[in-house]
């Protein structure tokens, strides 16, 4: 069985403006980001304590925050798939699970997200597509 390894980023709160929203509607005022990396395992079973033998996930988290302010977005998902762009031009990454939620969504409260899961197969695809 072949190891793998995770990177986690919970609870990033992202400076982004989605939607079009109706004077009546409830307009949230926090969108959340959740962030699951699937990386060779030998990028975290290390065997010193330098940075150099580690994913570097600073230079990422910068990109999604760029990305995010970058422009007004009206989805979610349309949001998620330049963060999936922003991991795949990172080799390191093999897999990756965005979670993107929003609150509150009614009366104060409550959160509405989207999942997407792209497997390795999926990240060559994207990789291949990728224009600069």
């Amino acid at each position: 069985m072949k190891r793998l390894a995770r990177v986690e980023l919970r609870d990033l709160h992202i400076p982004c403006v989605i939607g079009t929203y109706a004077p009546q509607d409830v307009v949230p005022d926090r969108h959340i980001l959740d962030l699951t990396l699937t990386v060779a395992a030998s990028l975290v079973y290390v065997s010193a304590d330098e940075m150099a033998q580690v994913f570097d996930y600073d230079p990422l988290i910068a990109d999604i925050n760029r990305i995010s302010t970058s422009q007004k977005y009206e989805t979610q998902e349309f949001l998620m798939v330049q963060i999936a762009k922003a991991c795949a031009i990172y080799a390191e990454i093999d897999a990756v699970e965005i979670f993107l939620r929003k609150t509150p969504v009614f009366a104060g409260s409550g959160s509405l997200g989207v999942r997407l899961t792209l497997q390795p197969d999926d990240m060559t695809i994207i990789r291949n597509n990728i224009i600069t």
